[in-house]
């Protein structure tokens, strides 16, 4: 009866007060699913102390052991900054901090010379500037760029272009994409996809004080172990497997498939914010009882009222995305790619410091991409054969 005469009075409170305690219980709600999900997997971080078999030819203890001690470190910050995060936007909430910003707001533009009709919204797109700064090389001719024309020209991707940019100088990360309109496609390699071309190899081949050769007759067993260890990128067969993966995305059409839900999503969205955005209760629920800006209709309505929707919608794309990623390295399969995907993929986790386990929850909720030992499961039948 105490739980049902308290549901009931919670049914009677004005409508804005009973929107207000939803938005904020949903919030604690999402942050306690994802503490106990990081939590799993630190357990995962603290308890895999060893490299596993799959990946033991290949990836050695200490690049494991950094790469967990990293795990570790991410997750211990990333637990102390959420739990901040989420006290300061709860007592925003609770003490009528966006109305008071939003007032204070209105006396700065009355001081810098704006009526208090204008309406003030600044952007800085610092990403938007930041590629402009790259440097795209075209490949130069060889047996690597031809092999990509050849893997182009037989699933019919209109391939114009190829080009490596220096991702070396902003991030340590390997990557590979494509972009274009139409008939007019071109494949982009990060240097530090290309074992040729990784800065990092020829840092590690000048603190050795020889360049390894490649028969490696004459080198001390101490260079080549080094090399072997600390080497970055992938070779060009590898390189090639990676390729097959990604031009699968665009074979599939997993690419068109993505804008038509992003666009699709997009609608629903303005449509539900237009039916939104003349609701008085909504404004008085976060204190804003004489007056409905429209920048604090979309705040409102985007952040807080679509965040339930948001978090189903971010999950269901993860598992499409999961999905697409499994088909793109059957796609690799088909290519007679397998062998040389499943190196690939486990030389990518080592350059990009990714921990190989996962904790099976936090992976399915979090990772757009299949964990890296669900891959090479799925991939191991058809290199076997």
């Amino acid at each position: 009866m105490g739980m049902w005469a308290s549901l009931d009075a919670m049914w009677e409170m004005p409508a804005e007060k009973r929107i207000f305690g939803a938005v904020l219980l949903f919030s604690w709600t999402v942050y306690l699913w994802e503490t106990f999900l990081a939590q799993r997997q630190r357990r995962i971080y603290k308890t895999t102390t060893h490299v596993p078999l799959e990946l033991g030819q290949i990836m050695d203890s200490e690049t494991f052991e950094k790469s967990r001690l990293y795990q570790l470190d991410k997750s211990t910050f990333s637990f102390w900054s959420g739990l901040y995060s989420e006290i300061e936007g709860t007592l925003i909430l609770l003490f009528g901090g966006i109305p008071y910003l939003w007032r204070l707001s209105g006396r700065f533009c009355g001081y810098a010379g704006f009526g208090p009709e204008y309406e003030v919204l600044v952007t800085i797109y610092a990403d938007y500037i930041a590629p402009l700064f790259d440097k795209f090389t075209p490949l130069p001719e060889g047996k690597l760029k031809q092999e990509i024309e050849v893997m182009a020209k037989s699933i019919d991707f209109p391939l114009t272009k190829v080009y490596v940019v220096e991702g070396s100088k902003r991030s340590s990360h390997s990557n590979a994409y494509f972009y274009g309109f139409f008939k007019n496609k071109r494949i982009v390699l990060f240097d530090t996809l290309l074992e040729e071309y990784s800065v990092l190899n020829r840092d590690i081949q000048e603190e050795s004080g020889m360049e390894p050769r490649s028969d490696g007759e004459g080198d001390s067993e101490e260079i080549k172990a080094k090399v072997k260890s600390k080497k970055q990128g992938c070779k060009n067969e590898e390189v090639l497997a990676v390729l097959g993966h990604e031009l699968g995305h665009w074979k599939l059409g997993h690419t068109v498939k993505n804008i038509i839900i992003s666009q699709m999503n997009s609608f629903l969205c303005f449509f539900l914010f237009a039916v939104l955005i003349g609701r008085k209760e909504l404004f008085a629920a976060f204190g804003f009882y004489d007056s409905q800006p429209t920048l604090i209709g979309l705040l409102i309505i985007f952040q807080f009222i679509f965040s339930p929707y948001n978090e189903v919608l971010s999950f269901c794309l993860t598992v499409l995305s999961r999905r697409f990623e499994f088909q793109a390295d059957a796609f690799a399969k088909k290519l007679g790619k397998a062998k040389d995907l499943y190196s690939a993929l486990i030389k990518l986790n080592k350059d990009n410091l990714g921990f190989p386990v996962s904790d099976w929850l936090f992976s399915m909720w979090h990772y757009s991409h299949p964990p890296l030992l669900e891959r090479l499961q799925a991939l191991k039948s058809s290199k076997q054969d």
